[in-house]
């Protein structure tokens, strides 16, 4: 385990050193491989952890955003130990992103896994909605459910809406998670109307501003950080053509189509595609008459093409995950349609880890002891 350490440590460090122009490479590294000897691990300056987290952005293939990648802020957590102090730092998070609509690209890291240490957040983000099963009916997102019933066995309970923001769970090491309610003020929210149909409003329907990813396991250098948010902006599309479309989330295409006066019992009618767009113009309609940072996925892509430009003036060859990059509407009208892409994982990266609610919660004490 230590050799591997040694090598994914110097890996990246060299890589630091030599991206930005920096000396005294070989020093760092003795100091590194010597604490890798005595303690069984390192530990990154925070230079070392601000360009592993913007280059993990670089390199994260699914994600059509990068040209920004340099601009991540990054907020070193690393210091916190209890379950209070991290969701001090999280409701931080929230608000230095949400910025009043201006939307900053952030991440906060906390401290990595270690022998018998792990921060793990149990949200898949940190704002998203609740969903519940009724006799009436699924209410709410139904990517949510499983997730609600393990918040609600914590202790926590919904106002049953189909808009309840869901806490923050919290776990440090073996000891049993906590749960936070997160303060109505410091999450923005977006009503959804259409700049042409009136009725739209009566839909009753809004999303969050910020998508804030809080259960992927950071890598850099060989070291894990389990719990690390980010975020970026929304792209239309995640919002009008996903989570409030697919049948498996919102599946609200049918009831915007009758309000149409579409006939949604032939498919030639088309209506699955005309609906589709009118909620995705709904939704930039909304988020830009409040003033919320969104980008629409024309533009989203244009500027994938120039970070593609960016890194081949750098030496560096754009990969990327052509099923992700598409956008899920007019696809074939982009440059990335017609392209091809390597479908590599470079490191430093952002990983899928295991959901840590997927553990019984009922195996925790109060202590922590299992």
């Amino acid at each position: 385990m230590n050799k591997e350490l040694h090598q994914k440590a110097e890996s990246f460090i060299r890589q630091y050193y030599e991206e930005l122009g920096l000396s005294g490479v070989e020093d760092r590294l003795e100091h590194i491989h010597q604490s890798i000897r005595s303690r069984g691990t390192y530990d990154h300056t925070y230079e070392e952890l601000e360009y592993g987290a913007r280059v993990a952005w670089r390199n994260s293939n699914r994600c059509i955003g990068r040209l920004f990648w340099n601009s991540l802020q990054v907020f070193d957590h690393r210091h916190l130990e209890n379950e209070e102090e991290i969701r001090d730092a999280l409701f931080e998070h929230i608000d230095f992103a949400t910025n009043e609509g201006r939307i900053r690209s952030t991440i906060s890291i906390f401290k990595p896994r270690g022998e018998n240490e792990e921060i793990r957040i149990w949200n898949h983000q940190l704002v998203r909605y609740a969903g519940y099963e009724t006799e009436e009916g699924l209410i709410g997102d139904p990517a949510s459910v499983e997730f609600t019933k393990k918040c609600e066995e914590l202790g926590w309970e919904g106002e049953g809406s189909h808009f309840d923001v869901l806490p923050l769970v919290i776990q440090v090491n073996d000891r049993k998670p906590s749960w936070f309610s997160i303060p109505k003020d410091k999450v923005l929210e977006v009503p959804l109307r259409h700049p042409e149909f009136e009725w739209f409003e009566d839909l009753g329907l809004r999303w969050y501003a910020v998508p804030i990813i809080s259960d992927m396991r950071l890598e850099i250098g060989g070291l894990d950080y389990t719990a690390a948010p980010f975020n970026g902006w929304y792209m239309e599309t995640e919002v009008g053509a996903r989570n409030l479309a697919d049948e498996f989330r919102y599946n609200l295409l049918p009831a915007v189509a009758e309000r149409m006066g579409l006939n949604i019992k032939r498919n030639t009618s088309l209506w699955k595609d005309r609906a589709l767009i009118e909620l995705n113009q709904a939704v930039i309609h909304s988020y830009k008459t409040d003033k919320v940072n969104i980008v629409d996925h024309h533009s989203a892509a244009q500027q994938f093409k120039l970070f593609e430009s960016k890194e081949r003036k750098c030496g560096r060859e754009a990969t990327g995950d052509w099923t992700w990059l598409i956008p899920p509407i007019s696809p074939a009208s982009t440059h990335i349609f017609h392209s091809a892409y390597k479908d590599r994982m470079d490191t430093p990266n952002y990983f899928y880890q295991e959901a840590a609610y997927k553990k019984d919660c009922n195996e925790f004490t109060e202590d922590g002891n299992k």
